[in-house]
């Protein structure tokens, strides 16, 4: 788990730099997450991830045992327009988010809705995100890959025929309530399209809702 979690903050940094600031919260029953924060001065952003999600795969909920080594992995990535809001306090509901597949035994994938049934943030208009595709803004990693380079840089030698998923960055798309009650009747394609149509600045933590039919 620690060479897992080593190979995804690695990835992590190649992607966005070193991180200014980070921090852990451990739900009972589960592993420790952490939410790395990640400061683009030069785009005005900032980037939050987590790291501990993809420690473990994550189970199909109707498998009567959940498989140690296959399975999907993910680890979950906000980004916000700097100076706004207080966002820094969105790390604890990120964890809770992070944590969802080891407490509810669900696999997030993208398209769906997560809900942390309070305000991301203080003030935020969001209480739910929608999870995106993943691939834009950080590479999947290959795990196999990754750590068999890993075994061949200490000289050591791992047994071939891995079969672990690879890690996939999924970003979050915060939805008002509005946004979130209309994307459950038309669905997350219906809902981008939407946010693509009006211009919606996603990355905005006070944006107002979308015009909805």
């Amino acid at each position: 788990m620690g060479e897992i979690l080593a190979l995804v903050e690695a990835r992590l940094r190649t992607a966005f730099g070193e991180p200014d600031a980070r921090a852990a919260v451990t739900f009972l029953g589960t592993d420790r997450i952490e939410v790395l924060r990640f400061v683009d001065t030069d785009a005005g952003l900032v980037r939050y991830a987590t790291l501990g999600m993809s420690a473990q795969p994550m189970a199909d909920p109707t498998a009567v045992l959940a498989d140690p080594v296959k399975g999907p992995r993910a680890e979950l990535v906000l980004s916000v327009r700097a100076g706004l809001a207080d966002t820094d306090k969105v790390l604890r509901p990120l964890a809770v988010l992070a944590a969802t597949p080891q407490v509810e035994g669900v696999v997030v994938a993208p398209g769906a809705s997560l809900d942390v049934g309070e305000p991301l943030w203080p003030g935020a208009p969001f209480s739910s995100v929608l999870v995106a595709e993943s691939g834009g803004l950080v590479e999947d990693l290959d795990l196999n890959e990754a750590m068999s380079r890993s075994d061949s840089v200490r000289g050591g030698g791992r047994a071939a025929g891995g079969t672990m998923d690879p890690v996939r960055f999924l970003p979050l798309l915060p939805m008002t309530s509005n946004e979130a009650a209309w994307k459950r009747v038309h669905g997350a394609q219906a809902l981008e399209e939407r946010w693509l149509a009006n211009g919606t600045d996603l990355r905005d933590p006070l944006r107002r809702s979308v015009t909805l039919d």
